[in-house]
């Protein structure tokens, strides 16, 4: 029995090559497209699949169904949903600089909609897809490589004439890299490349002047436009969008802002973010201007209309929303894209670079497959043409022949022996007869009718059309000019047939700057319950509603408008909350929860003191924990601008049990679970900073914790509940920091 082998080997080394595999199959043969066509793999096997089911641009339509299961199961073994999805966005004018796939059915909105399910929709590839990424595919130019099982071939990549990766941008995320390509404008980017053939030194800023920046199908203005230079060179940037906003007056002198053009970022859920966005402007009271907000959108184009206020500063709320939501935004630029088999950043001439030689390329092959099939056929000819003056001589020789084969050989290599002529002189002719092989095939192949006088006509006239095929071939290939000729009138029937208008704007916009209503200061009172839910409200209302207001809500707290609310809880921290995200209005109005509105999670955690912030600027702070620990921090130590902040360090397993403002006339009294108290003056309680744990309070017995912490003013009477008993604080004997306490028998 043979001994079994244990291959040893260090587990970090095979993780490293393991992953480093993988990255790289992500990276080439997944998330990332080819410099050459442009496309990722799943959007040429999918594009393929269909060339090769004949769902031409003027057949008819057929199922998505069929195509993404023939897309699966022949080139790409992945999940269904990642074919359909690819051939949807191939569909999406709003996604795509140019559709390749013509779809029939619900492919999604630009609202964000999902398309339907593929077993509803149907899809055949577009006119632009046929002509320009599959049409010489017959024409052996590109190379093709088996698929996952090796029981079907698939091209590398497709012989796409035009500079697609920028036409139509890219988006995809590898491992470790991402690439964010804008779409570009067809007719601008074709006379970009038509002038790199012309002069190959070109720069950069001299192919700005026919692309001018990105073209997005949803149009928009590209607003730095001084940063493109930059971009195009290095192939990284951001470029600022922002959408088309129109001005329309209305009935009553009133206006109304119309925006009938997006930024491409705002796509899908972006529109009703925005939306929601405007909505939250006028509620935060940012503004007073609009009256009204809706969307109505349809298949003519985007229209969210604003209805502003009579005498509203326009420009001043343009800028609002330019600034404040998505109107304005950012699409980062990273041109990465697979070139030599490895993943590359590019700039525009570099693209335009890889794109113009694959152009090269395709043209060399396939000029040279079309000049082998003209001189085949060439030989062809001259052969028949040359039969043809010895028609009777080869009709002799197929009569007086047994078999093809001796027929063959006379025609080929000029041997008689096999054959019966009528005279001698015959078979001296036709021992002088040497056709090629192709030409002999050709011969015993030709139908009787090709001897008549107009068939050899248009033989001879083929023949001339083959010889000028062959020039002209031998010509482009030869020649560098000739062949890039060949490529510019390529280009220019694809500019004329398909080019379309820019819609997207580029220019150099001023900064959006906009004058922030200031708020009116006023004295207001926050309301909490005991359920969470918190509103606001003025003093007037207040005060007409005190009794109810004060029995009904558990925190009850006066503070400015312009203000903020400090939560402190049991976990020691601070949680802030800006007064004017509170809702205000009426006395009875529901309120929202304060879990909303702030950092403050319920589920976790408990309040254990809430106070207006302004007020703990001039005051100190008195902190118990459960254990025991107490300390007053300086108010001041609380004025922050996080929303949340570590208010104390606690030892493990302690928790907060009291905080409140304190003086130096106060007196401090610690209740304790087991009935200690122990009643101390405040000027006992050490001052520390926020981040320490503070002083021992009182001597805590096995098992026994903190329960509750009072204070008050010397020389007035308080009082406590303990074990539904009241228990007189004023009367505790005065006792020190740092005892056990008197023990209450309840």
């Amino acid at each position: 029995m043979q001994e079994e082998q244990i291959i040893r080997t260090e587990y970090s080394d095979l993780m490293k090559k393991s992953y480093i595999d993988y990255a790289m199959s992500v990276i080439i043969a997944r998330a990332l497209p080819d410099v050459r066509d442009g496309l990722k793999p799943v959007q040429r096997r999918t594009l393929y699949d269909m060339h090769e089911l004949g769902i031409r641009y003027d057949r008819p339509y057929r199922k998505c169904a069929r195509i993404v299961g023939d897309t699966m199961g022949k080139y790409h073994p992945h999940g269904d949903s990642s074919i359909y999805e690819a051939l949807v966005v191939m569909a999406q004018e709003f996604k795509k600089g140019m559709v390749l796939v013509d779809g029939h059915g619900n492919f999604g909105s630009i609202e964000g909609d999902g398309a339907a399910a593929m077993r509803y929709t149907e899809a055949r590839l577009a006119k632009f897809t046929q002509m320009a990424f599959l049409k010489d595919l017959d024409k052996d130019v590109v190379n093709f490589m088996p698929n996952f099982d090796e029981t079907e071939k698939e091209p590398e990549v497709l012989p796409v004439r035009i500079p697609n990766l920028l036409v139509n941008g890219a988006e995809g995320i590898a491992v470790g890299m991402a690439t964010s390509i804008p779409t570009h404008n067809l007719g601008e980017v074709i006379d970009a490349v038509k002038a790199y053939m012309k002069n190959d030194e070109i720069s950069t800023r001299q192919l700005m002047k026919y692309v001018k920046g990105p073209d997005f199908p949803t149009g928009g203005i590209v607003v730095n436009k001084d940063d493109l230079l930059n971009i195009y060179e290095t192939g990284t940037g951001k470029i600022k969008l922002r959408g088309k906003v129109e001005v329309e007056d209305m009935k009553g002198g009133k206006q109304r802002l119309v925006i009938t053009e997006i930024p491409y970022t705002m796509i899908g859920a972006g529109i009703g973010k925005f939306l929601n966005d405007v909505c939250a402007l006028v509620e935060t009271k940012k503004t007073n201007d609009i009256v009204d907000i809706s969307n109505q959108s349809s298949k003519e184009g985007i229209r969210i209309v604003i209805e502003l206020k009579k005498g509203a500063d326009v420009k001043n709320l343009t800028n609002m929303l330019y600034k404040k939501t998505r109107l304005e935004d950012t699409f980062g630029v990273n041109m990465l894209a697979v070139a030599d088999g490895r993943p590359e950043t590019m700039g525009l001439k570099k693209i335009i670079e890889h794109h113009v030689d694959f152009q090269f390329e395709l043209a060399t092959r396939k000029y040279k497959n079309l000049l082998a099939k003209e001189l085949d056929r060439k030989e062809i000819q001259e052969g028949l043409i040359k039969a043809c003056d010895v028609i009777d001589l080869i009709i002799e020789i197929l009569r007086g022949s047994r078999s093809v084969k001796d027929a063959k050989e006379c025609l080929t290599k000029g041997i008689t022996d096999n054959i019966v002529f009528k005279s001698k002189i015959s078979r001296k002719m036709a021992s002088m007869l040497r056709f090629t092989e192709r030409q002999a095939t050709a011969i015993l192949e030709m139908r009787l009718y090709k001897l008549i006088g107009l068939e050899i006509e248009a033989l001879m006239k083929e023949h001339e059309e083959t010889l000028a095929n062959i020039a002209r071939y031998e010509d482009i290939l030869n020649n560098y000019d000739s062949m890039a000729d060949v490529i510019i009138e390529e280009l220019d029937a694809f500019k004329k047939e398909f080019a379309v208008k820019r819609k997207t704007v580029v220019e150099n916009a001023e900064e959006a700057v906009f004058e922030e209503k200031k708020i009116e200061e006023q004295e207001i009172v926050f309301l909490m319950d005991r359920f969470g839910y918190a509103r606001c409200v003025d003093v007037p209302t207040y005060e007409r509603n005190k009794e109810a207001a004060d029995s009904e809500n558990k925190y009850v707290v006066n503070c400015l408008n312009t203000g903020k609310i400090c939560i402190f809880t049991d976990g020691g921290k601070m949680h802030q909350l800006k007064v004017l995200d509170v809702p205000f209005g009426k006395f009875r109005d529901k309120g929202q929860p304060v879990d909303n509105m702030s950092n403050f999670d319920s589920t976790q955690e408990e309040i254990v003191y809430l106070c207006d912030a302004e007020q703990m600027r001039f005051s100190r702070i008195f902190f118990a924990t459960k254990q025991g620990m107490i300390k007053q921090v300086e108010g001041t130590e609380f004025q922050v601008s996080k929303r949340t902040i570590a208010a104390t360090k606690l030892q493990e397993g302690d928790s907060l049990v009291s905080v409140a403002v304190i003086t130096d006339n106060k007196q401090v009294v610690l209740q304790t679970k087991d009935g200690y108290f122990l009643r101390f003056p405040a000027s006992e309680v050490s001052e520390k900073k926020k981040g320490a744990v503070g002083v021992r309070g009182i001597r805590l017995k096995k098992n026994d914790e903190l329960e509750a912490a009072y204070l008050f003013d010397e020389g007035t009477e308080a009082k406590a509940v303990y074990k539904e008993k009241e228990v007189v604080l004023n009367r505790l004997r005065i006792g020190k920091r740092d005892t056990q306490g008197v023990k209450n028998r309840g």
